[in-house]
């Protein structure tokens, strides 16, 4: 959700420069189900363009109806929406939607902890009972310093508050340049993670030719540095070069990727850790459990893309901590 966030953020400084009000509507509790679960947040500009969903599209309309007093009065308001006779999720969300004004100190704040990939924390105060209250209010806390989305507004202790941990944005390191990573990373920008392509210098490519990627780095395996590899971050080695994937294995050796995916089949990938140890046999066997190879879910994938879904499916699953399975075999909720 961090990364929409950014979307957000974004989008409200481009609707200062066109003078136009924003307001923000996160979801605050939930009774029931939903298409999507407490946190989720859209901004709505006064002109009816808006970023971001708190569903599949049926309560947008309704927020953006609701969200006519916030814009004329700066009033935060709470929205009671019942999917149960008008939805498919049967699920009653309890909708804060409060005047967006974050001030410069505030978006400087936001952005650095952003780029040092830190967590922050987001507290909401909330009543569910519908209409408006001017002490509900929305603050972010950024390590000590906690501050409010519009001036002036204090924390009052007459309401619950919904609070939620934000981690760094997930990142996506591929080290390759060819068809399937161009692929792969397009595919993981949609998502919105932050990717980053490594590539040799024999490969003549630069990040124009990676549509979604953040970061290009032409670099080889002995210049690679280590210091943004962290526990919010995958790695897919796929340079369709045995000599070269086996170089770059070695230079990430030090570092502890949630996941780190080898592309090729299973003969391949025992060949390669192999050598691997044989370069160095001290390698910690916590190194070993992040990898996956051959990378990917059974899916069936054949071309270019479906391999990207099903890599990015796999991913998904080990860093949520979910075994993939058909919903329909499921038994209970989808969501925890």
């Amino acid at each position: 959700m961090t990364h929409e966030l950014k979307n957000i953020i974004r989008a409200y400084k481009l609707a200062k420069e066109k003078k136009q009000k924003t307001v923000l509507a996160t979801v605050v509790a939930l009774e029931g189900s939903s298409y999507r679960r407490p946190g989720v947040r859209m901004l709505i500009r006064e002109d009816g363009k808006m970023i971001g969903a708190v569903s599949g599209g049926c309560v947008e309309k309704e927020i953006f109806r609701q969200a006519h007093t916030v814009f004329n009065d700066d009033v935060p308001k709470m929205m009671i929406y019942d999917g149960r006779y008008r939805l498919g999720c049967e699920g009653i969300l309890y909708i804060l939607i409060e005047p967006f004004a974050p001030s410069t100190s505030f978006i400087e704040a936001f952005e650095l902890t952003i780029k040092h990939r830190e967590q922050f924390t987001i507290r909401s105060s909330y009543i569910k009972k519908e209409g408006s209250h001017a002490a509900l209010a929305s603050f972010f806390v950024f390590g000590k310093n906690r501050i409010g989305l519009r001036p002036k507004v204090v924390p009052s202790d007459d309401f619950p508050v919904f609070e939620q941990q934000m981690n760094p944005c997930f990142k996506l390191i591929i080290i390759g340049a060819e068809h399937d990573a161009v692929q792969l990373c397009s595919f993981a920008s949609l998502m919105g993670w932050e990717v980053t392509i490594v590539a040799s210098a024999a490969e003549e490519k630069n990040i124009n030719d990676f549509p979604g990627a953040d970061l290009f780095l032409s670099e080889e395996p002995e210049m690679l540095s280590l210091d943004t590899i962290d526990e919010q971050t995958a790695i897919v080695l796929m340079t369709h070069s045995y000599v070269r994937d086996l170089k770059y294995l070695l230079a990430i050796r030090e570092s502890k990727p949630v996941y780190l995916g080898l592309l090729g089949p299973a003969k391949r990938r025992e060949k390669l850790l192999n050598e691997f140890i044989e370069h160095y046999p001290e390698v910690v066997d916590t190194f070993f459990d992040a990898i996956h190879g051959p990378a990917g879910l059974d899916i069936g994938a054949e071309t270019a893309q479906e391999i990207a879904l099903a890599i990015l499916s796999e991913i998904l699953s080990v860093t949520r901590g979910k075994e993939a399975i058909m919903l329909k075999n499921k038994l209970g909720r989808i969501h925890t």
